[in-house]
């Protein structure tokens, strides 16, 4: 059995030792959500918008074999850049691609797939994380990852209505 824990409204397990599934639930059609994820004027809107925090790049090349790069400004000039290659996109239902930061918080590199499933207007949205061994999936379920997620996916939550319509 794989533990549970709740960060707000996200639901974190780990399904193998190597893995982190995150799964969070949106009152939008999944189309709103997978648009909120690709597009970067949306993206830009929800995404690591932490105090202090803005964005230097946001740049999507969405299609299999492009890539994406983001980059934020925080404060006393630190910076946090992430990049990755897209290795499937079928929209508007899944997103698979590698993730790599500029700086090395974890060894190797991770692949995430996010699938979104609607159901009567309501989207779930799971994240599923696969690190190179099961010490980098832990240092990460330490680190304030999932928080930080879950503060973007508020943000996301109240952004998302405004889109419809």
């Amino acid at each position: 059995m794989n533990p549970t824990t709740t960060t707000g409204s996200l639901e974190i397990s780990t399904p193998s030792d190597r893995e982190i599934r995150m799964t969070r639930v949106f009152n939008a059609p999944r189309k709103l959500v997978f648009d909120a994820y690709t597009k970067p004027e949306l993206l830009t809107r929800w995404m690591g918008v932490m105090p202090g925090w803005s964005w230097a790049v946001c740049e999507i090349d969405l299609r299999v074999g492009g890539t994406f790069r983001y980059l934020w400004h925080g404060p006393d000039g630190v910076e946090m850049g992430m990049r990755g290659t897209y290795l499937e996109i079928t929209p508007p239902h899944r997103i698979v691609s590698t993730e790599a930061f500029d700086e090395k918080w974890y060894e190797g590199e991770c692949v995430e797939t996010v699938t979104l499933e609607e159901s009567g207007g309501r989207t779930t949205l799971t994240t599923l994380l696969r690190y190179d061994n099961q010490a980098v999936r832990d240092g990460v379920l330490q680190s304030p990852a999932a928080s930080g997620m879950e503060a973007g996916f508020s943000i996301l939550d109240a952004l998302l209505p405004t889109l419809e319509g």
